[in-house]
């Protein structure tokens, strides 16, 4: 109980803070949507659970989507699979997963059915994955890993590529070990730390959680190479209907990140940072923070699409997705013009 109080004291006086002198509208800067008088038009976003939603709730906090002429109403999706059914139903209007989804689908090798002729881009580059292979106390290497279930989101699509790059570069093949399907990384997280799985790819927080119960980081996704993970992703038709929107969006998404990397924001960030994950005090929210925030290493602050990047996801897929196609073209995937758009208004304003 103490440990709680604690908790929610340090909370309570970061977000006081934030309500004393962080949330007021910038001055002097022409909004990236179109002026109107009109309420701000709602974005519906989804996403997994983790650390890489960050900018989206810095921006809502500071009120950055509105004065961009949006709101957002962000959702966690249970699966890659949801995710990408959601965006084609309309129940969602933009997603933020790993750009090997949007490559898959769009290439026929995705794991739910879709209308024929997909029309998914990736519109902002959001981090490198973060992917970490963690796995339950009793493995503690690789070797130990034969024999034992590993989970992933989706076998097809998402970071499993990843894992089993991995497991191939530590002389395993997909017969040593078995997969299992389990969701997101807040759900395949939950189910490690349950027993159910012997290892899977988290992302920061959930790696760190992980480490401090015991359980054992085997190697991280650097060693596949630059790699890009996590993007927003939209269909195209929806871009080219809802563009003032769109841009809006990715405008206030970027100033997000902007106040994120203020320095003088680092409290508020690690405040926001656990109001809205399960389980995170002080301690796990600064240590997320130093890897979220890194200059080296943590979410893209210029939110680019990076084609080297790209091909790393085009080169493991290719590897080994599904019916086997050769992809070598990133520009196949991306839609880099609202991102250009909104980032021609110059740079975030300075903020309290």
């Amino acid at each position: 109980m103490r440990t709680n109080a604690i908790v929610v004291s340090w909370i309570g006086s970061a977000c006081l803070a934030l309500a004393a002198g962080g949330c007021a509208p910038a001055q002097g800067r022409a909004s990236a949507a179109a002026p109107s008088r009109s309420p701000p038009r709602t974005l519906r976003v989804i996403a997994f659970e983790g650390g890489h939603n960050l900018p989206i709730w810095a921006a809502q906090r500071q009120g950055f989507f509105e004065e961009d002429g949006v709101q957002v109403a962000l959702t966690f999706t249970p699966t890659s699979t949801f995710l990408i059914s959601s965006l084609f139903d309309g129940t969602q209007d933009l997603g933020v997963a790993s750009i090997d989804n949007v490559i898959a689908y769009q290439e026929g090798q995705g794991e739910t059915k879709i209308p024929e002729n997909p029309d998914l881009a990736a519109i902002f580059g959001g981090d490198d994955g973060f992917l970490t292979l963690v796995t339950a106390p009793p493995v503690k290497s690789f070797e130990d890993l034969r024999g034992k279930t590993l989970s992933v989101d989706a076998m097809t699509t998402g970071f499993a590529f990843v894992l089993r790059e991995m497991l191939h570069r530590h002389g395993l093949t997909e017969s040593d070990v078995k997969f299992e399907k389990a969701g997101g990384t807040g759900n395949r997280f939950r189910d490690l730390m349950a027993g159910k799985h012997d290892g899977t790819l988290l992302r920061t927080p959930f790696d760190l959680l992980s480490k401090d119960r015991g359980f054992h980081v085997l190697e991280t996704g650097a060693g596949v190479g630059p790699y890009l993970g996590t993007v927003g992703l939209v269909r195209r038709s929806w871009a080219r209907q809802n563009e003032a929107a769109l841009v809006g969006f990715l405008a206030a998404y970027h100033r997000g990140l902007e106040w994120l990397f203020d320095p003088k924001n680092r409290e508020a960030a690690e405040a926001l940072l656990a109001a809205n994950i399960k389980g995170m005090t002080p301690e796990f929210a600064k240590r997320s923070c130093d890897v979220l925030l890194s200059p080296q290493g943590g979410l893209f602050r210029d939110m680019a699409l990076d084609p080297a990047r790209i091909r790393t996801v085009l080169a493991l897929r290719s590897k080994y997705a599904e019916p086997k196609k050769s992809l070598d073209d990133p520009s196949r995937y991306v839609e880099a013009s609202y991102l250009q758009k909104a980032l021609a208004h110059g740079p975030a304003p300075s903020r309290p």
